[in-house]
């Protein structure tokens, strides 16, 4: 099923009328949520994760600022047995997911390897800063990770000349571009990698015509108008879908409330990661709800990765499901920058798989990448 007709975001959901932002509740009471071991893990989290700490782990609350004054919210996962100065990663993904979910399990792991993690809610979403919510910028999102990079790196437990970056999805376009562009970033990996502004200016694989690229465009703009004059931030689709009669066709939401019967295989793998138990967590946009509606304008006028070749002779490692509809991202990537991005694709593994199976995520090779490369 193509990527165009897939999250409930095509005809016959029709096109959405325009809502304002309205604030998300707040994760209160500890609730229990399945650990993910293998995606459907039966251990028991608590205080509104996805997954169940690392009995060797220390997580804590942290909080700092990046250069554009915005406060981003982050835990910091620490070895309990921690001794000396540590490699360190700085952890975000997947697009509209918070860092009680995938990005969490990752410097959960990684920290039980004996690294320090910081992973973080990108600015606007979460926990972390920003007056409007749920707006995504790839060049501020950018930015987070070097932000990240000042806090790890003033750590007294942190070797600041061994700090590289994990990316999950939609944040990985952003890892490598503040990687390319930030030279305190040893190393990178990312795993089910998307380039978001490839993604939102031209469509799964590229499949938007120049006619649809200048349709969204002018969506966009009357967007623009309707914000203006009402004051408000509407919530609709960050992929902009086409119906069947050649219009846009956004929704309000990222997936649908329930599963259609009918789903295509893409929307049943992100339905089950985000609308489950499995994944569910009230302050994730793919959750809950959908970006604010203009969100694909900056992602237009800011293509990621342009400057990839600067990363050398530092290295990368792309991780990708043999099974991803997301996998060409990785492999084109990888086409581009063969001395200096590896690839791994893993056997039986679809895009979401890698969010949280922990018995398909390859944990040991991306251990050894960072040992290799933080060295």
């Amino acid at each position: 099923m193509e990527r165009r007709t897939a999250l409930g975001l095509i005809a016959g959901t029709g096109a959405a009328t325009a809502v304002s932002f309205t604030a998300l509740p707040s994760f209160g009471a500890e609730t229990g949520r399945p650990a993910g071991a293998t995606g459907q893990g039966k251990a028991t989290a608590k205080g509104g994760y996805t997954f169940a700490l690392d009995k060797n782990v220390k997580r804590t609350s942290v909080r700092f600022k990046n250069r554009y004054g915005i406060e981003v919210a982050a835990d910091l996962y620490v070895p309990k047995n921690a001794r000396g100065k540590l490699p360190a990663l700085a952890v975000s993904g997947p697009f509209g997911a918070v860092k009680e979910q995938s990005s969490g399990l990752y410097a959960n792991e990684f920290a039980r390897r004996g690294y320090v993690a910081l992973a973080f809610d990108p600015s606007f979403t979460g926990e972390s800063g920003g007056t409007v919510r749920d707006v995504a910028s790839p060049d501020i999102y950018t930015e987070d990770y070097s932000a990240a990079v000042d806090f790890l790196g003033l750590r007294k437990v942190v070797d600041r000349e061994r700090i590289g970056a994990q990316a999950i999805c939609g944040l990985s376009g952003m890892a490598l571009t503040a990687a390319a562009a930030d030279s305190r970033i040893k190393a990178v990996a990312t795993a089910s990698m998307y380039d978001m502004s490839r993604s939102m200016s031209r469509g799964h694989e590229d499949y938007y015509t120049h006619e649809q690229r200048q349709k969204v465009v002018d969506h966009l703009s009357r967007q623009r108008w309707i914000d203006a004059e009402k004051g408000t931030y509407a919530r609709l689709s960050h992929e902009v879908p086409f119906d069947k009669n050649g219009d846009v066709a956004p929704s309000n939401h990222v997936l649908p409330k329930t599963l259609p019967a009918d789903a295509d295989p893409i929307t049943k793998s992100f339905f089950d990661y985000y609308r489950t138990e499995r994944g569910y967590h009230p302050r994730s946009i793919n959750s809950t709800t959908a970006w604010t509606g203009t969100t694909p304008m900056s992602f237009f006028a800011f293509p990621l990765m342009t400057n990839i070749d600067m990363l050398a002779p530092r290295k990368a490692l792309l991780v990708a499901g043999a099974a991803a509809h997301s996998r060409y991202y990785s492999e084109d990537v990888q086409a581009k920058a063969p001395d200096t991005v590896d690839l791994v694709i893993v056997p039986g593994a679809d895009h979401v798989d890698l969010y949280d199976r922990k018995d398909l995520i390859p944990f040991d090779r991306l251990d050894a990448f960072f040992t290799k490369n933080l060295a």
